[in-house]
């Protein structure tokens, strides 16, 4: 593997990643000058993004030369986009600088331990479907005991005890938000860069909730899954190097379903606490009900296996395609979308009006008769 990493970098390549392991293992000193100027200035969460970036930019390559190595490769087939042969374990590098980086920040709480370890098992299930495949019941089993983790370590969605009446009602929403989550999350990586930078910019709009508001493990976990996803994004971009794999891709969705449980996102205001994160990650949630709808109907799903087996050209990236888009302009106006329907999440949550909610919500489901109309024109394009 060793013979297999340098032969892909080559010796500028050599170079570069060696600096980058040097100022990695800088910022991983426990008394290094940066951590101290961070924690001086109250920007800790910039110093955690950091050590997730530098960790996922150096482990990165060496999951390209595992995966080649191993031949755990993305082979090309009519329903994908690539032409080649890909390597598909990066998600290696971002659950790897993920775990590394918590690790070095040392400040646990028990959901933030159990979000982790559920998403250590989505992880490794995924790595062997890559590698082997799983059949549909194995992955959901897997998802399943998953969430049971999260759920057990005090992690579920209190606010829905009011409208399903009992702990137990609140316990299966919060369950079927996992699944349906790390599931959505999967569904859009189906361009180069599209789940990885979703990563970001999800990630990213839930720390600029948690940090003023002083929910520290919480912001802590955002800036490391959006460093972790960052420093993987140069070599998952248009013309990528490598995939995520259902591995790296389900463990970002799993981690992101279950910030926006970890978060408390309101006070005393049930629509805000519900629709900060449906807007923050709407755009999968949306990509997910429509497609499962569409399908439905159609008559190309007929049971949960196929559901989550399906692989078809019907997502939102596939049909911005359609209408004469090319990648990297489907992921950006992709991103851009999600980026401005999370700042209304951000309106919300620090607006006084208690019209403002309504009001967000209202402009948010124009946009999506928009996005709507969108996908129909592709669909009449296929």
């Amino acid at each position: 593997m060793i013979f297999t990493l340098s032969e892909r970098l080559g010796r500028t390549g050599l170079s570069w990643f060696s600096w980058l392991c040097l100022v990695g293992l800088l910022l991983f000193l426990p008394t290094g000058w940066v951590s101290a100027w961070a924690w001086e200035r109250d920007i800790r969460w910039f110093y955690i993004l950091l050590i997730a970036f530098f960790s996922s930019t150096v482990l990165t390559p060496i999951s390209i030369a595992a995966a080649t190595t191993l031949n755990v490769l993305d082979m090309p087939d009519p329903r994908k986009v690539h032409a080649v042969p890909m390597p598909r374990l990066g998600g290696l590098a971002v659950y790897g600088a993920v775990v590394l980086t918590l690790v070095r920040n040392g400040q646990w709480s028990v959901p933030l331990a159990g979000l982790l370890a559920g998403g250590t098992i989505i992880y490794l299930m995924g790595v062997v479907d890559d590698a082997r495949g799983l059949s549909a019941r194995v992955r959901l089993l897997g998802q399943l005991a998953a969430s049971g983790i999260v759920v057990a370590s005090g992690l579920h969605i209190t606010y829905f005890s009011v409208y399903v009446g009992t702990h137990v009602g609140a316990v299966l929403v919060t369950v079927l938000w996992l699944i349906g989550l790390t599931n959505a999350i999967n569904f859009l990586d189906g361009i180069d860069g599209l789940a990885a930078s979703l990563g970001v910019v999800c990630s990213l709009l839930f720390l600029a909730i948690a940090w003023p508001e002083r929910q520290g493990s919480l912001a802590y976990a955002c800036a490391a899954l959006a460093g972790a996803c960052l420093g993987f994004l140069p070599y998952n971009w248009n013309g990528a190097k490598t995939f995520l794999g259902d591995g790296g891709a389900t463990f970002i969705g799993f981690m992101l379903a279950g910030l926006a449980i970890h978060g408390s996102w309101a006070r005393n205001n049930p629509v805000v606490s519900l629709s900060t994160p449906l807007l923050i990650l709407s755009i999968p949630i949306f990509d997910m009900v429509y497609t499962t709808i569409s399908r439905i109907k159609n008559g190309t799903v007929t049971n949960f296996r196929e559901w989550l087996e399906y692989a078809g050209k019907d997502h939102f990236h596939h049909r911005l395609m359609k209408i004469g888009m090319r990648p990297p302009e489907a992921v950006g106006f992709i991103l851009m979308l999600q980026l401005a329907l999370g700042l209304n999440a951000l309106i919300c949550h620090f607006s006084l009006n208690p019209m403002t909610p309504l009001l967000i919500l209202t402009q948010t489901a124009i946009l999506y008769m928009i996005v709507v109309v969108l996908m129909l024109i592709g669909r009449q394009l296929t």
